[in-house]
């Protein structure tokens, strides 16, 4: 079950939309939707978990906590809809574009996906890109 809750005042729009392209994404991978929480905060929120859990002193715009067990994906992501919005001014896409990007860069992690060397973070941005394009086949 894919659940979305917010710590702050955003609010996912088309949520049904998001769920079915979620478990498509997961499906594609071969893997199967678990147990999966999206939480949306603001920058601070963020910051104090990437703290206490990470021991990191920046802010970022997603933290995940991958409990996947086989391929049941199972987890927490954490998303910050401030660096959301300041990422989208920054590479020039709309807000909903990069929201999608870090929505499914956390299920990609779940997936086994890796983003700490150069070559991993290629295939991971080409991995975002061919699943960011499986929302709009949907509508």
């Amino acid at each position: 079950m894919i659940n979305f809750y917010s710590e702050n005042d955003f609010e996912l729009e088309n949520e049904g939309l998001f769920l079915k392209w979620i478990e498509e994404v997961i499906q594609s991978e071969g893997k199967k939707p678990g147990e999966i929480s999206y939480i949306f905060c603001d920058d601070e929120y963020l910051h104090k978990i990437n703290l206490q859990y990470l021991d990191h002193d920046t802010y970022t715009d997603i933290i995940s906590f991958d409990n996947t067990m086989g391929n049941l994906l199972q987890g927490d992501i954490f998303i910050s809809t401030e660096r959301i919005a300041e990422n989208a001014k920054e590479y020039n896409v709309d807000f909903e574009q990069e929201l999608k990007r870090v929505i499914i860069h956390g299920v990609l992690h779940f997936c086994g996906y890796k983003d700490k060397t150069e070559s991993e973070s290629s295939l991971m941005r080409q991995k975002e890109n061919e699943k960011i394009k499986l929302f709009h086949v949907e509508q």
